[in-house]
């Protein structure tokens, strides 16, 4: 009961932090203006809880072109921490070399998750006449993503059916992903 209870806490904290961490990376990587001057809540939040871990690690990690990767390299840090730790209590003395390929997929799986949640939100605020800042924001991240979907989907009826095909996908994908880390398990 104490493990799951820690594991709970644990996924919530290191998920919250370095789904934080790829959010940064991400709206960095689209451009999306993210001081306060902008206007922009999301943005002004997710440096206020990853400037403690990103911004030391850019000292040593400059960005690669558009890439952050001090954010994408505090998101892994924080992944591998949170299944390091887990590793620890369970008391699993060998294969210790499994926790960063775990840590790996954990931070992929996050990214799958993150992107559907925005879908989702975009999609309902999508029927939703709404001037928000917040709006704006998402429809900028989900927007790339969408776009090699539009081309090959017209709408129906008047609808866009194009974020219920990227939701499909995601799931799709987070299928794979899953597969293919307990193919990296079972092989390591």
């Amino acid at each position: 009961m104490l493990y799951q209870i820690v594991s709970l806490l644990l996924e919530v904290v290191a998920g919250f932090l370095s789904g934080a961490c790829l959010l940064r990376l991400y709206m960095q990587y689209q451009r999306v203006p993210m001081s306060a001057r902008s206007g922009n809540p999301l943005g002004k939040f997710v440096f206020a809880v990853t400037d403690w871990i990103v911004l030391p690690l850019r000292r040593v990690l400059p960005a690669i072109g558009a890439l952050d990767t001090a954010s994408l390299m505090a998101a892994f840090l924080l992944q591998l921490a949170e299944f390091g730790i887990l590793w620890l209590l369970a008391g699993a003395a060998g294969g210790l070399f499994a926790v960063p390929i775990l840590a790996a997929f954990g931070l992929l799986r996050m990214a799958i998750s993150g992107m559907t949640v925005a879908v989702i939100i975009y999609a309902v605020l999508s029927w939703v006449q709404t001037n928000s800042v917040m709006a704006d924001v998402i429809e900028r991240l989900v927007a790339p993503l969408l776009q090699p979907i539009r081309r090959f989907l017209p709408l129906i009826g008047g609808i866009d059916l194009s974020p219920l095909v990227l939701l499909v996908v995601l799931q799709i994908a987070a299928i794979v992903l899953g597969n293919l880390q307990a193919a990296a398990l079972m092989a390591a």
